[in-house]
């Protein structure tokens, strides 16, 4: 039994609220429960109750047991004094305010239904993935689809925070609020750090003035990530340190990235010397990104605007002075999708809210067209019966797994109850 029970039975009233009394025989209706805000103080504010013949308006605190009021050192914290009712499943001790009058308090138990609580206890009790595990893929479709937009837009809130707080800093130059998150996700799960570090120490209008040169985009990128300092073969890597070290003069570039871009385990078309130069490549063919991005009317618009390459030495090159036959290393559509989904979404929804616009259904609209991701966690979610079809109901998918079944959220969640009211 967890507590998150208990206020999920008094905010949807799942017991029998027709002949509630308190510990001490008083008679107590329910005139509004309170909102359950999941602040600091009680648990429920600005409940109304009738206890006895007296009406009450105040505060609704919910523990396991009585005795936890103690425990917690609520009769030491004024937030509580406001507290018109207790309610507990098991009532051991009784509780007093500050001037020794005892606080009314309920105990649940008696009045909550065993199939209530058997209901309850088969979904939270221990499965081999998620909770309801066996049940999630017969919830009813209406709430589903319902809830999978809501999972959708929580999951662009969270990324929003980040680009809210690289607005802020940049003061609102949304072109290098954009180039910070491209790198980032260009770097993946693996150097993604590392990448938005780098963007991050190159301030954007040095990248602004030589977008002009590829080669100068490629020296600082490569120079900030540390690849640069080594000794050469290959005349065109020699190049890139000169222009490193005279960039670095000109801009007062002093701002080092400290560690080291990760290899291991990456396939060639993966590693962080292609993807890098594929940024560079993308900020010398495409001015003023942002805009384009932003304005872009269809997805294929999208892929045009990323459809960039590496530049001639990379395209015989994996590593500094290591040839390797010759591969043009375009962006693949499906690299391309990644960057719609964990860029471009985020950044039209974020800028959005910044100019009190709305695009939701712009957002699912474009989402949609998008194939949905391949990982371990949208295969589990199809062997249980729920298949995602595009990356608005992936990326629901993943939100829930992460934001609800991970921190075992069942009664924030619309599906656990469905299956409660089932």
């Amino acid at each position: 039994m967890k507590e998150d029970f208990l206020h999920h039975v008094w905010q949807f009233k799942k017991f029998d609220i027709a002949n509630l009394k308190t510990t001490k025989g008083e008679s107590i209706q329910i005139l509004n429960s309170g909102q359950y805000l999941q602040l600091a103080g009680p648990d429920f504010f600005n409940a109304q109750l009738i206890i006895g013949n007296q009406k009450w308006a105040g505060n609704v605190e919910i523990h396991l047991k009585s005795s936890d009021w103690y425990v917690h050192n609520h009769e030491k914290d004024s937030n509580y004094d406001s507290v018109i009712l207790h309610v507990v499943w098991e009532y051991d001790v009784p509780i007093f305010r500050k001037d020794d009058s005892e606080i009314p308090t309920l105990e649940l138990k008696e009045y909550v239904a065993f199939t209530d609580l058997h209901k309850y206890q088969s979904l939270v009790s221990q499965k081999s993935w998620i909770y309801c595990e066996n049940e999630i893929g017969n919830v009813d479709d209406f709430i589903f689809k319902n809830w999978q937009e809501r999972l959708f837009f929580e999951r662009l809130e969270r990324k929003s925070q980040l680009i809210f707080e690289l607005a802020e800093i940049s003061n609102h130059d949304w072109e290098a609020v954009l180039f910070c998150l491209l790198a980032k996700n260009f770097g993946l799960n693996t150097n993604g750090e590392m990448f938005y570090k780098i963007a991050k120490s190159i301030p954007f209008s040095v990248v602004r003035k030589e977008s002009y040169s590829s080669e100068s985009l490629e020296a600082l990128l490569f120079g900030q990530a540390n690849l640069l300092s080594q000794d050469f073969q290959d005349n065109y890597a020699k190049e890139l340190q000169k222009s490193y070290n005279y960039l670095v003069l000109k801009y007062q570039l002093h701002e080092k990235v400290f560690g080291l871009v990760e290899f291991f385990k990456h396939r060639p078309d993966n590693f962080p010397t292609i993807r890098l130069a594929q940024l560079a490549n993308l900020y010398f063919h495409q001015k003023n990104l942002f805009s384009l991005v932003m304005n872009g009317t269809s997805i294929n618009e999208l892929y045009q605007i990323f459809n960039v390459g590496v530049s001639q030495y990379w395209e015989t090159h994996y590593n500094f002075d290591k040839n390797s036959s010759k591969k043009m290393k375009k962006l693949s559509k499906s690299f391309i999708d990644l960057l719609v989904i964990n860029t471009i979404i985020p950044l039209r929804f974020a800028y959005a809210r910044s100019q009190q616009k709305e695009i939701t259904q712009e957002l699912i609209d474009l989402a949609i067209l998008i194939p949905a991701e391949k990982n371990a966690i949208l295969e589990k979610f199809y062997s249980f019966g729920v298949n995602s079809q595009n990356a608005y109901e992936s990326q629901s998918l993943l939100q829930l797994k992460k934001n609800y079944c991970d921190n075992k959220k069942c009664l924030d969640c619309a599906i656990g109850h469905f299956i409660l009211k089932k």
